[in-house]
């Protein structure tokens, strides 16, 4: 080798050593920022469902079983556990460190999904920085859903799992693979109504392949050459009898079938060139797709790996059948003109796929498309769309740069990684971090403002609460059963449907208590609350002051106010 071509060699090994300590400079530097960013939008006050998930948690360790019993409302109904292990892990956070600790164990797992977004964003779109923005922007629209619940944890094991089927899908490791139907498994135990949904994940992906094995066999071609073969057979047998008239039909067919095969290889000459340079939409028929379908039949039977029975494969249809959705403000139809967060997102990768050169691969089209469904649908949904489309976006982002201005978009990350450009970057996040972090600062881990922590007290040293039957809201009742005040009602709305609690009839009507149902009409008055309350045989009730109900309650002398604060007020039933 001349000494020139050495020069060159090492010239080249050096700029790829350079390149690479930028690249981890630059990862290290997106961590750290994201680590930062996503501790910040952690809310500091717990939500409704953390109080009854310790609860729930104590009672399965000291019991040692899943009873499938209810122990908190008094009406004595049976209960589903459908998120028994992340209950369990829970309680154990909270009796070592008590709501410090959930604190603390909600900024972690933020975190992981943070970092494990801006992986799963950066395997698909193969750019640092966008990935990195993406990321921010994402976790920023999803911060309302990130709380001491299930959900946090299943968002991270869904991420993991895109990240898991784009690695096995360019590697095929068994690894891979077996990584996926534990996630399967973990989820239908730690959160089995988000279970279903870990099976949407996995159909862009086979729905492109099997397109394409479709189009590539070419079933219309197959079947016409067969017909004209056949036809060709079938002369070459006649043909002794009738030599010159069957010679001129058969040298027609064989002329039809030539040139019917000559249109069919410029057809697949054509389809080869699109598919090389498409207009819009990416062709990529992945081999190893097919295995997918095979981890998803051994997923669909991980669902059997619980100590729910069949709960995972029936939670969902039996809450989407019931009437509870149609009351909980997050299982509500999504309207983009509240949300104009979500309408510019849809608005700027809709203005990238028509206005832009971009190209989408079908399997992102697929998903993208399935996911804005569901979101439209039901608006807790959103959740899904950020998470699992934001490497989407970061994809066709990419792509615009890298087509009108490659060079400036490697520069921003040169200048991130330097000494001033990584100081602007911190700083910026920062920030960003105090504006989250600045209207949380008072906050307390539970609002004396939302929940009754006085009136709790109260009840539970001036009252018999294993004698009366106390009505309460829907909002609280979580809190009143951490206290260990049993509850008419409380945020597992599941627990108080007859799709849940009673029996499947010969109609195909569940037969039980539609105790939420009562308790919504009741609340809103459009049912008397005298009927209610002697169904239920109710002895108390605590209510919001500025609740419908109060309104009449307080005007009634058969209802003796016992107790009252700035937001709550507790009445005796005569």
């Amino acid at each position: 080798m001349k000494t020139s071509e050495k020069k060159e060699v090492k010239e080249k090994a050096k700029k790829e050593d350079s390149q690479k300590v930028k690249n981890i400079k630059f990862h290290i530097l997106a961590i750290f920022c994201i680590i930062i960013f996503c501790a910040s939008i952690c809310p500091v006050t717990m939500q409704n469902d953390t109080y009854y998930t310790i609860k729930i948690g104590e009672h399965i360790i000291n019991t040692k079983t899943v009873d499938m019993q209810d122990p908190f409302s008094w009406h004595e109904l049976p209960y589903t556990y459908p998120h028994w292990a992340y209950d369990v892990m829970i309680y154990l956070i909270y009796n070592l460190g008590g709501f410090l600790g959930i604190f603390i164990s909600t900024i972690v797992f933020a975190c992981i999904l943070g970092i494990l977004m801006y992986c799963t964003n950066y395997k698909i779109s193969k750019n640092k920085l966008i990935s990195f923005a993406i990321t921010i922007g994402g976790m920023f629209l999803i911060k309302d859903y990130i709380a001491a619940r299930a959900q946090l944890v299943t968002f991270i094991l869904l991420e993991f799992t895109i990240l898991l089927i784009e690695n096995f899908l360019e590697k095929k490791k068994v690894g891979y693979a077996i990584g996926i139907i534990v996630i399967s498994t973990a989820i239908a135990n730690l959160h089995c109504a988000v279970w279903p949904f870990f099976f949407v994940i996995f159909l862009p992906y086979i729905a492109e392949y099997l397109i394409f094995t479709v189009i590539d066999a070419q079933p219309v071609y197959r079947i016409r050459r067969k017909y004209y073969d056949i036809k060709i057979k079938n002369y070459n047998k006649k043909i002794e009898k009738e030599a010159i008239e069957e010679n001129k039909k058969i040298k027609k067919v064989i002329t039809a079938k030539e040139k019917f095969e000559e249109k069919n290889a410029k057809i697949l000459k054509n389809r080869e060139a699109k598919r090389k340079e498409p207009y819009k939409i990416r062709y990529n028929k992945n081999k190893n797709a097919k295995w997918l379908i095979l981890i998803m039949a051994i997923c669909v039977l991980t669902g059997l790996l619980t100590p729910l029975g069949d709960t995972p494969y029936t939670y969902l249809y039996k809450t989407m059948k019931g009437n509870t959705t149609k009351s909980i403000s997050e299982h509500l139809p999504l309207t983009l003109i509240n949300n104009k967060e979500m309408l510019v997102v849809l608005t700027a990768t809709l203005a990238l796929l028509i206005f832009t050169d971009t190209k989408i691969r079908l399997k992102d089209l697929f998903m993208l498309a399935g996911l804005t469904l569901l979101m439209f649908m039901t608006r807790r949904q959103e959740s899904m769309l950020v998470l699992l489309g934001s490497a989407v976006l970061a994809t066709l982002i990419t792509q615009l740069f890298m087509k009108y201005d490659s060079k400036g978009l490697k520069e921003f990350e040169d200048i991130a990684v330097s000494s001033l450009g990584t100081i602007a970057v911190i700083l910026l996040i920062v920030l960003l971090s105090v504006i989250e972090i600045k209207p949380k600062l008072d906050d307390k881990f539970v609002n004396p403002s939302t929940y009754p922590v006085d009136a709790a007290k109260y009840i539970k040293e001036n009252l018999d609460v294993n004698s009366i039957k106390l009505f309460n809201e829907y909002n609280y009742g979580s809190y009143l059963l951490f206290e260990e005040i049993p509850v008419f009602i409380d945020s597992r709305a599941d627990l108080y449907a007859p799709e849940f609690n009673g029996v499947k009839g010969k109609d195909g009507k569940y037969e039980g208590q539609d105790i939420f149902s009562d308790y919504i009409n009741t609340s809103n008055i459009s049912k008397y609350y005298e009927n209610t309350f002697n169904t239920y045989g109710i002895t108390h009730v605590i209510l919001y002051k500025n609740s419908k109900l109060n309104i009449f309650l307080s005007r009634s002398d058969r209802y003796k106010e016992l107790y009252s604060d700035k937001k709550f007020v507790i009445y005796e039933r005569d």
